[in-house]
């Protein structure tokens, strides 16, 4: 009986061991996986002004008649993001409410782009909370960014010189903007081919 025991005993250690040893294994395995996945960012598109171009100067009318320009210098705004959307664009409805969080905590001003018909804008605006905002209504910006899809971002700086641009559709993405811009890179996925010689 106490020759069973003892071997129940050692039988339970070596498992615990063996289980330690696996875990430890599929940990660092977690940790490479991580380090060769790349993270998410804006997918950006060929078409258009290049980052680092001076975005071209447009003048556009928002949806109460009023024209304003948008691109060239604009005193006093650090960075702005054009967020393009749409009232018939699922994606573009679940974005507004992230994209107005994330300029309010990395003061950037937000610019709301769209091509609807303007009652469809005006439920829009006021379904998300956004009569605080620019809503530029009608289609010279986006053929002047040479916007296919949606929900599409550009970020400027306060001399209109465009920082980062691409498809969005999730904070990490809008984020993405940013840090390509800090980082010194037109992409994340720039930065991400330019490791890949490095991890190869």
């Amino acid at each position: 009986m106490l020759t069973a025991l003892v071997i129940s005993a050692i039988f339970g250690w070596v498992v615990t061991l063996a289980l330690i040893v696996a875990l430890l294994a599929l940990a660092r395995q977690v940790g490479v996986l991580h380090m060769r996945v790349a993270p998410a960012g804006a997918l950006t598109t060929s078409g258009g002004p290049s980052v680092g171009a001076k975005a071209p100067v447009i003048a556009a009318r928002m949806l109460d008649g009023t024209v304003t320009s948008v691109g060239g210098a604009a005193p006093g705004a650090a960075l702005r993001l054009l967020m393009f959307v749409s009232a018939t664009c699922p994606l573009c409805k679940n974005l507004i409410p992230v994209a107005k969080s994330f300029a309010r905590d990395e003061r950037v001003q937000l610019v709301f782009v769209g091509d609807d018909q303007p009652e469809t804008q005006r439920a829009m605006i006021e379904r998300h909370g956004l009569g605080g905002y620019t809503f530029i209504n009608g289609p010279d910006v986006g053929q002047a960014f040479e916007v296919g899809k949606l929900p599409f971002a550009v970020l400027l700086d306060a001399d209109g010189v465009i920082l980062s641009k691409g498809l969005v559709n999730s904070r990490e993405h809008l984020e993405s903007l940013i840090v390509a811009h800090e980082m010194g890179v037109h992409s994340v996925q720039d930065y991400i081919e330019s490791l890949k010689p490095e991890l190869a």
